[in-house]
């Protein structure tokens, strides 16, 4: 049976590590995954006000089909000079890709980058010409490690949830065969992530060892279709997002990776509605570390890591709002 992984955390695949940076007066952060080796790529993006940089690259036609480290930040469009200070940082250790070694060339680092809206949060935003992203971008790489915190940290220091506060979730699942999938998510969603009038996750269904509070909705209940619960009642344009890094030991190609992202991005509908709207920038990129050829590299094979990537997203989402509340 499949259950999750020790540490219940994305870093449980074997080869990943995570780490955060805050600045508490501004209110926002930076998270960054990095990959010990370079890892196999793609992201889906659904919402309607998407933030990314090195997106295009992902495509599964490109030259470059491997990535050094995922940034997920705050700060709107000045959150992705975040992922600069992660590139600093590994073309310091000669990590990147580089056609040639050639002498006095550097390596350049990919560092693919999406972000939430927290400017509107309150924090002090007032930087001038020096916006803390990249620092934090620096300080979230040294801070890199295998267990950390979860809710009012990195990218989702400053998030909301709806009318909830967000913050930053991560769960895994290690299948009987020996695959682990692993998931992380910065959760600022206009949408709601509970059931209407209740403390009941939307998704309860995919909990694990009550992960999120072991909260489930009375018997008959059944909610009008129109009722959202505790969305945002105002939305606005570019203010509203969920991002989010899937990662597994399973060998996937580019294309194998760019499809579990499109199913994967299910994981989103299960746990927060409504999803993917016209103001929120919902992202999400896979890893792939490669360390678990797939026994049958078949259709079958890459629905299951699809299907296990959405339900393990899922949980991630909600333990992030979760942990934000407690």
């Amino acid at each position: 049976m499949s259950r999750p992984g020790p540490k219940n955390l994305i870093t449980d695949v074997p080869g990943i590590e995570v780490g955060n940076a805050e600045n508490r007066d501004v209110l926002t952060g930076t998270t960054v995954i990095v990959a010990d080796e370079p890892a196999t790529a793609a992201c889906a993006v659904a919402g309607g006000g998407p933030g990314t940089r090195e997106t295009d690259l992902l495509r599964a036609d490109t030259m470059v089909e491997q990535v050094d480290a995922v940034v997920l930040s705050g700060g709107s469009a000045y959150g992705l000079a975040a992922a600069d200070g992660v590139s600093a940082k590994l073309g310091a250790m000669g990590r990147g890709y580089g056609l040639k070694d050639l002498p006095g060339v550097p390596k350049t680092p990919i560092v693919p980058a999406a972000i939430l809206y927290d400017l509107a949060n309150g924090g002090d935003k007032g930087w001038g010409e020096q916006p803390p992203y990249r620092l934090l971008g620096e300080e979230a790489f040294e801070n890199r490690a295998k267990s950390f915190p979860l809710g009012n940290v990195g990218c989702g220091l400053g998030a909301n949830a709806g009318a909830h506060a967000g913050g930053l979730g991560s769960a895994s699942l290690r299948t009987a065969d020996g695959m682990t999938i692993g998931a992380l998510a910065g959760v600022n969603c206009f949408g709601s992530v509970f059931m209407p009038g209740t403390s009941c996750f939307w998704a309860w269904p995919y909990e694990q060892n009550g992960e999120f509070g072991n909260h489930r909705p009375g018997e008959g209940y059944n909610p009008d279709p129109e009722e959202w619960g505790d969305a945002k009642m105002n939305p606005q344009p570019g203010q509203n997002t969920t991002i989010a890094c899937i990662a597994t030991d399973a060998a996937l190609s580019p294309a194998q990776a760019h499809r579990v992202a499109q199913m994967a991005l299910s994981g989103f509908s299960r746990a927060i509605r409504p999803v993917f709207a016209p103001f929120d920038g919902d992202a999400l990129f896979v890893l792939s570390t490669g360390k678990i050829p797939l026994e049958e590299p078949s259709p079958i094979s890459l629905t299951r890591i699809g299907e296990l990537a959405a339900s393990t997203l899922a949980r991630a989402i909600a333990r992030g709002v979760y942990e934000a509340d407690q």
